[in-house]
């Protein structure tokens, strides 16, 4: 009876993908506090605060990633539309008195009761959803205007209008890059998504010179020394921190810039923090961690059993690793400052748990690839 039982195998689980989640996490919970504890001990009078907050956010996330891992990736169809209609009603949401929540001079968060979370983030997975569902039932027709890339585009400006506005460019871009990418993938014609890119530009532009905060961003980028009390204030701490890293850093916890130099060091700047206190080696093996996640995300893409489910890893893998291109890019100074977090690491709720989902679709889709080869495979053996 026991040699009949089927072997659960670890590789059905795809540990490749699933141990630099959990080594990123485990790093993001650690350096969360090396990061907050003086402001959380100055602000908050309890130096733990948002280690505490960051465990629970991490533990949470576990077990989301669990249930979405063996969850069949496919169940995900026929609710893309309810899912869609959601989370525009939450994004809607954030602009009503009393639900939405401004913090930096954004209203991105949105209060429920005792929670308080980030739609955005959550806009990001639901907008994934979609493409993969849509593109995957117009495959015969995706290079049609009207069919193949009009309806994309639609969706993705009610996100775009309805963000802008919180506001919040950053996630914006992220959501149009995503988009532009998956449909080029899946065969829309690249005149059109040429064409989309130089249209844009102009309103970009217009976006850029009548804000004038992201023009003094800009203007910081480009010379932060220039504004080192102003809007070069990050950039500048943020390399200084770089900087007095060197190559081994400091070590754990004995960083300068997180001393209320460096603003927000447990969320956007986390990456800054990291290399002060664990150097350029530390910075290497987190970079590398990300790298190990890119390959098995397009691994798990090429492989998967259908192109619903090649299109739906390739969303999610891109999602996760544009984000990481961002914020280590503005922490290095290669970018204009933008309020997005880094995936595993910053301390964030909803950033945190979307993409622990994001992993176990990811692995769902790999373990359904892989079933799908032996399958075929068992087959071929069979025939012969």
């Amino acid at each position: 009876m026991g040699e009949n039982k089927p072997k659960i195998s670890l590789m059905a689980h795809d540990v490749q993908l699933l141990f630099p989640v959990l080594f990123l996490v485990g790093i993001g919970v650690v350096m969360v506090y090396s990061a907050s504890s003086a402001i959380a001990r100055e602000s908050y009078g309890n130096s733990y605060l948002f280690l505490k907050k960051q465990a629970i956010f991490a533990l949470a996330g576990a077990a989301i990633l669990i249930v979405c891992r063996f969850v069949p990736y496919r169940w995900y169809r026929p609710l893309t539309y309810p899912l869609l209609i959601l989370v525009l009603a939450l994004l809607a949401a954030v602009h009503y008195p009393g639900l939405g929540f401004e913090a930096g001079g954004s209203t991105r968060w949105l209060h429920l009761g005792p929670v308080t979370f980030q739609p955005s983030e959550l806009a990001r997975l639901v907008l994934i959803l979609y493409l993969a569902y849509s593109m995957d039932r117009k495959q015969g027709q995706i290079k049609a205007f009207s069919i193949g890339y009009v309806p994309h585009m639609f969706v993705l400006a009610m996100f775009s209008v309805l963000i802008i506005t919180q506001p919040d460019f950053g996630s914006v871009v992220i959501l149009a890059t995503i988009t532009w990418i998956m449909l080029f993938v899946g065969g829309v014609r690249i005149i059109y998504l040429v064409i989309t890119v130089l249209m844009l530009l102009p309103a970009a532009y217009y976006m850029l010179i009548h804000a004038a905060y992201r023009l003094k961003r800009l203007m910081s980028f480009l010379d932060p020394w220039q504004y080192p009390t102003g809007e070069g204030y990050q950039i500048i701490h943020s390399m200084m921190a770089f900087g007095t890293g060197g190559l081994w850093g400091t070590g754990v916890g004995k960083g300068y810039q997180k001393l209320f130099y460096l603003p927000e060091p447990h969320t956007d700047f986390i990456f800054s923090v990291i290399g002060e206190e664990l150097g350029l080696v530390g910075v290497v093996i987190i970079l590398g961690l990300y790298g190990v996640i890119l390959w098995r995300g397009i691994g798990i893409a090429r492989n998967a059993s259908d192109t619903y489910g090649s299109f739906l890893a390739l969303g999610l893998t891109v999602g996760i690793l544009l984000q990481v291109c961002v914020n280590t890019a503005v922490a290095l100074g290669l970018l204009p400052t933008k309020g997005l977090t880094l995936p595993f690491l910053s301390y964030g709720g909803t950033s945190l748990l979307v993409n622990m989902a994001a992993i176990g679709i990811l692995m769902n889709i790999s373990s359904t690839g892989r079933r799908t080869i032996v399958t075929k495979r068992r087959r071929g053996h069979a025939a012969q």
